[in-house]
């Protein structure tokens, strides 16, 4: 049963042409699970450094040769989010959490601890390897960026440059995963209209992937602990049954 469910479709069983390029740390217990992400990541181009282990992937993890984590919550020793929490006092290389429970508060603190999506077993190989890529695609697409005079946006006190992917508030540096960069840019680039949870789900990533709407909440979230640590009470507003608003940043 579990093989029929992570069977591979065609397309991704394909020999890829494309040079590797990025490298993803897999973390999972289950060594099945671990050999079917590990196929379709490098059938899509990446590298990949496997771990069955919360210690072990401690140990593998490298900030300057890791480019993303797929993580096990339910990992047998230490679990896949105190894993985050470490990880994420040592970088901010993205982290797709992988769960068996189907919990919405799973994936609403996994998202809260920094993680930059989710899947849910059992999944589709296909599904997994889109929402890697997207993940890639928008870190990639910053770090390649030309480097153009002041391309910075600024609204009040909150300051974000699209192209070094970083954000400040009052010139104090906010750090932001990959997804939560995303949206904030989305809100910034128009700070004065709303912007429904459908266009912000549209921007930070693929047509062909399913998101919920607790999902962008569980991201706006996030992003509003992390300014208020600064002192920025109403970086995002709600506007109720409607979406999300750039606050007046000030």
């Amino acid at each position: 049963m579990l093989a029929s469910s992570f069977a591979l479709p065609p397309d991704l069983a394909a020999p890829i042409a494309a040079q590797m390029s990025s490298t993803v740390l897999v973390v999972d217990d289950e060594p099945h699970i671990r050999d079917v992400i590990r196929f379709a990541l490098e059938k899509a181009g990446m590298r990949v450094v496997l771990a069955a282990t919360g210690p072990e992937a401690l140990a593998r993890f490298d900030p300057a040769a890791i480019d993303l984590v797929v993580l096990d919550i339910n990992l047998p020793d230490i679990d896949g989010l105190e894993v985050c929490r470490t990880l994420r006092r040592r970088a901010s290389t993205p982290v797709l959490f992988v769960s068996a429970r189907d919990e919405e508060l799973d994936r609403i603190l996994g998202l809260e601890l920094g993680g930059d999506d989710y899947v849910t077993k059992p999944f589709s190989p296909r599904e997994l390897v889109a929402r890697v890529k997207v993940i890639l695609r928008r870190m990639n697409g910053r770090s390649e960026a030309p480097s153009t005079p002041d391309k910075t946006l600024r609204h009040g006190r909150l300051e974000l440059d699209p192209a070094q992917h970083t954000a400040r508030w009052a010139g104090e540096t906010v750090v932001l995963t990959a997804t939560e960069f995303v949206i904030l840019e989305t809100l910034l680039a128009r700070p004065q209209h709303v912007r429904d949870r459908n266009s912000l789900i549209a921007s930070a990533y693929d047509f062909d992937v399913h998101v919920s709407d607790r999902t962008v909440d569980s991201h706006v979230r996030h992003i509003r602990l992390k300014f208020r640590a600064l002192g920025a009470d109403h970086v995002i507003e709600t506007v109720h049954s409607v979406g999300y608003k750039l606050g007046p940043c000030t």
